[in-house]
């Protein structure tokens, strides 16, 4: 693999996280499922819970889904929930022509309807990632969220 074949696999890996959090914003089930790849594995056990005390704040979150028809495109919005994503400073690794992986710093907020017992969530950590290049560009193969921080108001 050449140099430049590398820096257009991570920028197109750029481009696919971006549509990731996009869709997932936006809740587009379809634009989310097209990044994916057909028997993805999406972790998010403890994305919710902040590690100094331990407090899981939203365990409906705790799920694995498995294979790109498992997202739920409108589980936020039906509920009342906004999420709002910023991912940033990755580190992508591109290890042959159809496998990279990456891990991006990000922060989400989450905006609950009023009544219950916090109405935002705001979190701040890393998103664990694999790739597979597939016949029309590279889909996330694995996620996992590993938390730093996360507060309630």
């Amino acid at each position: 693999m050449t140099d430049s074949e590398r820096l257009a696999a991570i920028e197109d890996i750029k481009q696919l996280k971006a549509r990731y959090w996009r869709g997932v914003d936006s809740s587009d089930g379809a634009l989310v499922r097209a990044i994916l790849a057909p028997d993805c594995e999406l972790d998010y056990i403890g994305c919710c819970t902040d590690p100094s005390s331990g407090q899981d704040f939203m365990p409906a979150m705790n799920v694995v889904l498995k294979g790109r028809d498992s997202w739920i495109s409108d589980a936020f919005a039906k509920a009342g929930i906004i999420t709002v994503h910023q991912g940033y400073q990755n580190e992508i690794t591109v290890s042959d022509r159809s496998q990279a992986s990456g891990i991006w710093v990000f922060a989400d907020r989450f905006f609950l309807p009023p009544g219950g017992a916090f109405t935002r969530l705001t979190g701040y950590g890393h998103y664990h990632d694999t790739y597979t290049r597939a016949d029309d560009g590279w889909k996330l193969q694995t996620t996992r969220i590993t938390r730093l921080w996360v507060e309630v108001a």
